[in-house]
């Protein structure tokens, strides 16, 4: 059985690349890329989605009087391509209630850095100016807090005396591109189940 995803971006989209990567290359099996999802008209990574034929939608937040009807406008791109499990990869706005009661623990976001530590917006900058030694990459699922979900892989990497925050910020952004594949990998063979606070890795 094929889980059908959707990717819900703001940016670039060198996260949703990976994905689609590692679909392609069968890395991630029996899964497919239904749409690709932007709050942001002329993000890049709508123009990913079209150079590998994944159907793209714009859904602009100015359109709607509040989040609750913008999100019901993307529940209903879900439902309309049967979605399984909803990706965020650089998409920059808080999922509302609504949204994660449907999809609880099938949502799953990639953070810039080691959680709990430096929630939210510019967290490699955070890690940086806070003069940590170590910093990283975290997978979790989405709840309703921000950045606070079960978390399922996470990847150390260094600070270096000599980094600044871009050098920082693309080595961290090698491992999301390693660690955020694995962990749809998991969700897809049914490997990931969630007891508490605790994701538990199944074999």
């Amino acid at each position: 059985m094929t889980t059908n995803i959707a990717v819900l971006v703001s940016g670039r989209g060198s996260n949703l690349q990976s994905i689609i990567d590692n679909i392609e290359n069968r890395y991630i099996q029996d899964a497919k890329i239904s749409v690709v999802i932007s709050d942001v008209g002329d993000a890049y990574a709508l123009e990913r989605a079209r150079n590998h034929g994944i159907c793209d939608v714009f859904i602009d937040p100015s359109d709607h009087p509040g989040k609750k009807e913008y999100e019901n406008e993307i529940m209903k791109v879900l439902e309309d391509n049967d979605v399984d499990l909803v990706l965020l990869a650089g998409y920059m706005r808080l999922i509302g209630k609504d949204l994660i009661k449907s999809y609880r623990n099938r949502i799953i976001n990639i953070h810039p850095a080691l959680l709990p530590s430096f929630k939210g917006l510019h967290a490699q900058q955070q890690a940086f100016d806070y003069g940590v030694k170590v910093s990283g990459c975290t997978v979790h699922f989405v709840d309703e807090g921000m950045d606070t979900g079960p978390i399922i892989i996470q990847k150390c990497v260094p600070v270096l005396e000599d980094d600044t925050v871009e050098t920082l910020a693309n080595r961290i952004l090698e491992q999301e591109h390693r660690i955020f594949p694995e962990a749809v990998k998991l969700f897809v063979e049914g490997k990931l189940k969630v007891e508490g606070r605790i994701v538990v890795h199944r074999n």
